[in-house]
């Protein structure tokens, strides 16, 4: 199914879905008429939420697409349409209230409904002059504004509630049309499609997927959205089912890197009302806990019973992935339930796709299993294995999440979804972070020996998830050598020299073998001498590992067996890293459970 036609769907099956020509808007006031047209009460919308007072949401007339010029919504718009008066400048104001009651009077003509002919009756007496007059209060400027007819406005009826606005409403968009490539059916095309708001670091008016501001992008004599026909009627329920996934709290959107990523769910066949909704939220919170920041999910939850019924759920789905065992879900999620994901940034007034995903949830279950798979070490990290969040913080400076390069995120978690080979700056953005910092950490291994097995084919013999003293690639025996060496330093000179061989070597051993290793043996003979007359049993464990791991590097007849290469490519340099981690693993497991190196007989 294509991306619009999926979201045209969702729409659809909202529960509370604004009818066909209607969408959601923040209304902050409404005006409460006689049928004489003058006013009966003027009444503030909003609610308290938090420490703040946010506009009502409401199902208005759908709002018309502005660009540079001037166009009125019909029966509802700002303060500065529909009463002639703003908050700022205004510089054209009054050009904007007189287009508000000429579209009016053009739109509802000669009606004889009370409603209607009251609220024409009112704009042609109204008079910007009369706003503080009137009863409206400083902070109402710039607010949206509707109309009610005031014995209609208690029971929450207004004026584009009346059927005679309907009838007016449908009138306005009625004709043959063309045939929309969304739907297949015939119907009026949107020449401008409403805005989709809620893509992180985008216009606040919104920005657009489907546009043509360029004659270059026009075919055959069409214009705007004729290039690629989309009924009104389309158009505003992709763009409806859009906004309502992007909004905050929606329980259906994240943020990785410069993404903003919707997802949702859609329910087998079998499955009608309540149930169907169980089973797509089950699926939907899944996800969530998959790839966002367990701290920090756009989830909206509080800490109450409800939140922490809903945290211990997403705990087992984790467990059931991090075992690597997806089936283990059961039937808490349905492997046949279509998942959809939609990953969007910014782009001026436009709006790029990042990457679209249509699948079950079944093959997006296994497609995380093999990430998590791709991603097995051990010993585990100590702060926990993580998810894809923590993940991206260890390849960020200081390992702050503000400096996660936007475009990894995304191209990363396309990667996860889809099962496809993961970005190879990955892999250069981590190898980059270790040579900076020094820090060789469990999820920093795991990285590496994914990308090892998913970009380079790598099985897992050759990059293991413990150590392997049977492995012979090249880069993975220089890792643990080099462990060993920085190992006798610790046992020779203790913990608290100036500069570790790992601070000073480590980038360039990884990288430049043969111009460091030398230096590093000599260093190391002269540690083992020290060691040898504290501790001997140290000493000569030591100099059993320097012996295994040399014993494997012996020269061979062609270059590429050289034990110490002049430089060792980008894998390789992965494979020094996680040999590194193993084997220093394995020292400190030693220290931990024997609370000493153990003296030799």
């Amino acid at each position: 199914m294509t991306m619009l036609a999926a979201l045209e769907r969702a729409y659809r099956w909202m529960p509370d879905a604004p009818r066909s020509g209607f969408a959601m808007a923040k209304i902050g006031v409404v005006v409460g008429l006689n049928e004489d047209g003058t006013i009966a009460t003027i009444s503030s919308l909003k609610e308290k939420v938090g420490k703040k007072e946010v506009a009502r949401s409401l199902a208005v007339p759908a709002a018309v697409k502005r660009t540079a010029g001037i166009k009125p919504n019909s029966f509802w718009d700002k303060t500065s349409y529909v009463l002639g008066v703003t908050a700022g400048a205004g510089k054209r104001t009054a050009e904007e209230h007189a287009a508000f009651i000429e579209h009016h009077r053009d739109l509802i003509g000669d009606s004889d409904d009370p409603g209607l002919r009251a609220l024409l009756r009112f704009l042609e007496g109204w008079s910007p002059e009369r706003f503080e007059e009137a009863g409206f209060s400083e902070d109402m400027k710039d607010e949206n504004v509707i109309f009610a007819l005031e014995g209609e406005r208690r029971k929450g009826v207004y004026i584009h509630d009346r059927p005679a606005a309907q009838a007016l409403l449908k009138s306005e968009v009625e004709g043959e049309g063309a045939l929309c490539l969304v739907t297949g059916e015939r119907g009026p095309i949107a020449r401008l499609h409403p805005s989709i708001k809620g893509v992180w670091g985008g216009q606040t008016a919104g920005g657009a997927i489907v546009s043509f501001n360029l004659d270059a992008f026009e075919s055959y004599g069409h214009a705007q959205g004729d290039n690629a026909p989309v009924s009104e009627a389309a158009a505003e329920a992709y763009v409806g089912a859009l906004n309502r996934f992007l909004a905050n709290g929606s329980g259906h959107r994240m943020q990785i890197g410069d993404a903003s990523v919707a997802f949702w769910a859609e329910a087998p066949a079998e499955f009608e009302g309540e149930e169907k909704r169980q089973v797509e939220g089950r699926a939907e919170k899944a996800f969530a806990t998959m790839l966002s920041d367990e701290d920090k999910r756009d989830q909206a939850e509080e800490d109450d019973a409800e939140a922490r019924e809903v945290r211990d759920a997403l705990a087992k789905v984790r467990d059931a992935f991090r075992s690597q065992n997806a089936g283990s879900l059961g039937a808490d999620v349905h492997p046949a339930t279509r998942f959809y994901v939609l990953g969007l940034s910014p782009n001026a007034a436009r709006i790029s796709v990042r990457f679209w995903l249509d699948t079950s949830f079944g093959a997006l279950a296994e497609s995380y299993r093999r990430f998590v798979s791709d991603m097995a070490v051990e010993p585990l990290d100590r702060r926990g294995p993580g998810n894809l969040y923590w993940h991206l913080r260890e390849t960020a400076v200081l390992g702050k999440s503000d400096n996660i390069a936007p475009s990894l995120a995304g191209e990363w978690a396309r990667a996860i979804l889809s099962g496809t080979p993961y970005p190879l700056t990955l892999l250069n953005t981590v190898l980059m972070r270790i040579r900076a910092d020094g820090e060789v950490n469990g999820r920093r291994a795991s990285i590496l020996k994914a990308v090892l097995i998913r970009n380079f084919g790598f099985t897992e013999g050759e990059a293991p998830v413990g150590l392997d003293r049977d492995n012979r690639r090249r880069g993975y025996l220089l890792g643990r050598l080099f462990a060993v060496y920085e190992q006798a330093q610790s046992a020779a000179l203790g913990r608290n020299v100036n500069a570790t061989i790992k601070d000073k070597f480590y980038g360039s051993a990884s990288a430049q073998p043969r111009k460091v290793f030398p230096i590093l043996d000599s260093g190391s003979a002269n540690h083992l001498s020290k060691l040898g007359k504290v501790r001997p049993g140290q000493r000569t464990n030591l100099e059993k590992e320097i012996a295994e791991i040399m014993e494997k590097m012996e020269p061979g007849e062609t270059p590429a067996d050289d034990p110490f290469p002049a430089t060792l490519p980008a894998a390789e340099q992965a494979l020094f890293g996680l040999g590194y981690y193993h084997q220093r693993s394995v020292f400190f497991a030693r220290k931990e459970t024997a609370d000493q190196e153990p003296d030799a007989a």
